[in-house]
């Protein structure tokens, strides 16, 4: 799964032991759905743990809704849950490519 900068930066907090950050982002690539909430309930659920992030992963395969609600992200107000939980992404520099602006 492709990995948003902000949940990147919410494992690289999690999970500051040497080698670790990195381990937890190649385990989330067996992360179904591949969606950044399901990824995100993933990390929240592991709370720093690399094994329990490999059980997270498990039991989003068995079931993803049950890792949504075991992180917090299973309610209407999920979207508000993952900024305040991941912050919002940074602002694009005004280089970055993107939708060209009418002239």
């Amino acid at each position: 799964m492709a990995l948003s900068a902000r949940l990147v930066r919410r494992i690289a907090r999690d999970f500051p032991e040497p080698g670790s950050a990195a381990e937890a982002e190649r385990l989330l690539d067996g992360v179904p759905d591949g969606t950044e909430r399901v990824g995100a309930a993933v990390v929240l659920y592991a709370r720093g743990s690399v094994p329990r992030l490999r059980c997270a992963i498990e039991l989003a395969r068995s079931d993803w809704r049950d890792v949504l609600a075991g992180a917090g992200l299973a309610d209407e107000d999920w979207p508000s849950r993952l900024v305040a939980e991941l912050g919002t992404e940074p602002p694009r520099s005004p280089g970055a490519a993107g939708p060209a602006r009418p002239e």
